[in-house]
């Protein structure tokens, strides 16, 4: 199997079913299991970090990736989505896998698929062939340790076939309720299902409620919490990222560097440096951290793509992710200019809410735009939901590169542009612009 030829084999997986409104059907791993099972067992014998979480779990999974590998380790890992090509899904040492590669590995799960396909109901989807593909190359790779961010929920997860060392729940907030809702306590549920009895646990700054509601599921050993055994004693912006000092219950890390931008990224670089203590059992020498910290990249995080005018990417794709990025715009970027924001947003989205949490009605204009998705709002709605949000200034582009290029201009040299929204707005943007 060639790269076109696996391209098509998973494409020919992939269906709207994958991201209901609701769960259509009931919760099931069966497919998962009988794909691994007759892949000889990928999911079993390499040392795990299984990282869920409602925003912030794809960062943490890159600076536990660059803490790790700093350590001089092999490090394999699984993130979902991609932003440009579906080969960034599966990550070896930071990058996304080659394309040689990445045909081997659906091309092994394409022939486990003929092995125990005539038992199924329906097919596997498009994650779960990801999945196992994923799990599949760092099996033969192989590499030392594996680091696995859920798609979504956590208990019925294609990911949740592993029995991770350390688990890891960065956030639990309002999202994708419909599916795993519909209480927040029932998002908590699903989250804690990637904890096993063996697992030591790390957790984000959670409320009392949904922390105790995580802390039914058994675990190894004390779990780490942040605001409690795990603090954050300084974050303050810096030229490039943050500072910030941390205290963990092995050892004080002051003054370091964060080659990230935002507040929230403290937090998130507080639960990857507990996780990766948690997996070693130890402190991590002072300068690995550095070297991890100040190297980490994460694609469409707020990430600085050009400076002039300045364009940030950041798939803030619900409110809590949405404040965050606002927050950053903000305090960190903006001041005499206001900023110029291309959005562009996929169903079930409140649109009016994003809005709000991305304090649209302060942007010099909003430049409304769709990704090609089959969930996107089309540009128009998006400008109209811009308009009745109160923003004064509003166009719609359908075309995300072009909605690009008509923000640099509206924007000028020494202007500010966010492009935000939808994961795929960000990824098309991301490719028009690099």
């Amino acid at each position: 199997m060639d790269y076109a030829a696996a391209l098509e084999h998973i494409e020919q997986h992939y269906s709207l079913e994958l991201y209901p409104a609701t769960r259509a059907t009931a919760p099931d791993l069966s497919r998962m299991v009988d794909l691994v099972e007759a892949m000889g067992d990928p999911h079993l014998g390499l040392p795990t970090i299984h990282v869920t979480g409602t925003n912030g779990k794809g960062s943490t999974m890159r600076i536990i990736t660059a803490l790790l590998m700093a350590h001089g380790l092999h490090v394999g890992g699984y993130t979902s989505p991609h932003l440009e090509r579906v080969n960034e899904r599966i990550i070896s040492d930071g990058e996304p896998l080659d394309d040689d590669d990445f045909a081997q590995a659906i091309a092994d799960v394409a022939a486990a698929e003929v092995v125990c396909g005539d038992r199924w109901d329906r097919e596997a989807t498009f994650f779960e062939i990801l999945a196992a593909a994923a799990l599949g190359w760092m099996a033969m790779a192989p590499v030392d340790v594996r680091v696995l961010e859920v798609g979504m929920g956590g208990l019925w997860d294609a990911t949740n076939v592993v029995e991770a060392e350390v688990a890891v729940i960065t956030t639990i907030a309002e999202d994708h309720l419909a599916t795993l809702g519909p209480e927040l306590a029932d998002v908590a549920r699903e989250k804690a299902g990637i904890i096993k009895a063996g697992s030591r646990l790390v957790i984000g700054e959670l409320d009392d409620e949904l922390a105790d509601i995580v802390f039914e599921q058994p675990s190894e050993g004390d779990p780490v919490r942040l605001g409690h055994n795990l603090l954050i004693t300084k974050n303050q912006q810096a030229v490039g990222g943050r500072s910030v000092s941390i205290t963990t219950s092995y050892a004080t890390y002051d003054d370091l560097f964060l080659g990230l931008h935002g507040e929230h990224q403290a937090s998130n670089s507080a639960v990857a440096l507990a996780a990766v203590e948690a997996f070693f059992d130890r402190e991590i020498p002072r300068d690995i951290v550095d070297e991890a910290f100040g190297t980490v990249v994460v694609p469409g995080r707020f990430e600085v793509v050009r400076r002039r005018p300045l364009i940030a990417l950041d798939g803030a794709h619900n409110p809590a992710a949405a404040t965050a990025a606002s927050r950053t715009l903000y305090d960190d970027f903006v001041t005499d200019h206001k900023p110029v924001l291309v959005v562009g947003f996929n169903a079930p989205r409140d649109l009016g809410e994003m809005f709000d949490a991305l304090r649209a009605t302060s942007a010099a204009a909003v430049v409304a735009t769709a990704a090609d998705w089959p969930r996107a709002f089309s540009a128009d709605r998006v400008a109209e939901e811009a308009t009745l949000a109160g923003v004064e200034n509003v166009v719609w582009i359908p075309s995300v590169a072009d909605a690009v290029d008509r923000a640099i201009e509206m924007a000028g040299e020494d202007g500010v542009i966010l492009v935000t929204g939808s994961l795929y707005v960000v990824g098309e943007a991301r490719g028009h612009l690099l």
